[in-house]
């Protein structure tokens, strides 16, 4: 599958294409495909990328290599913590309604360090964040409160709580905040020409594991 089109667009074919890759990432065996002068040269004045892949920026999570990927086969939105924003919704709108790609992936992670800071932050002795740090934050703190089950607003020792859990709990409230904030994405997963699929991507192993899927894939 070298770009969305027609024949090879449905949300299942573009999930296991990505799975293929990853899968070839993980084995050592990359094919590094659609990297060339002539791909460049191909989508130039045009992009039909495949998927939609929303992810955090953390450096390790370089989204083309991770899934063995070329230039124009993936319309790539990121920010720490994979938090949902105004202009991440309007960027993954634009995907789906423009480049028509049948597929967003939501792409956690563990080692996440948005997700330790919005534990920390729950600490009794927290020092404040950085204004637009803990602006990020706060969206992770609900994940938080929940895994370690502590009252409202009552002090967490962070050395109790399990950041994966934490990790997994946020990645499955950004799937839910996308379906809840856009009414274009839930009706295009409804009429069955998207699917959201929400993974954690595995730092050692290099392995994206889906946890919820949304859709039909």
């Amino acid at each position: 599958m070298t770009g969305n089109d027609d024949s090879a667009s449905t949300p299942a074919r573009v999930w296991n294409e990505l799975q293929r890759g990853n899968e070839r990432f993980v084995n050592g065996e990359p094919r590094h495909p659609r990297q060339d002068v002539d791909r460049r040269a191909e989508i130039a004045f045009v992009q039909t990328p495949d998927a939609a892949l929303f992810g955090c920026s953390d450096s390790r999570l370089a989204a083309e290599i991770i899934f063995d990927k070329g230039l124009g086969d993936l319309f790539v939105v990121r920010n720490a913590g994979q938090v949902v924003s105004d202009s991440v919704l309007g960027s993954l709108e634009y995907a789906v309604a423009v480049l028509r790609v049948p597929l967003i992936l939501v792409l956690g992670h563990d080692g996440c360090g948005a997700v330790r800071a919005a534990i920390d932050s729950q600490a009794p002795d927290a020092q404040p964040l950085p204004v637009h740090i803990a602006k990020i934050i706060e969206k992770i703190v609900p994940a938080v409160r929940r895994v370690s089950g502590a009252p409202d607003a009552a002090p967490i020792d962070p050395n109790t709580v399990d950041a994966i859990a934490v990790g997994r709990e946020h990645l499955r409230d950004t799937v839910a905040e996308l379906l809840e904030r856009s009414e274009m994405i839930s009706t295009a997963v409804a009429e069955g020409t998207l699917a959201i699929v929400g993974a954690n991507y595995r730092l050692l192993e290099g392995r994206a594991v889906p946890d919820i899927v949304v859709g039909v894939v």
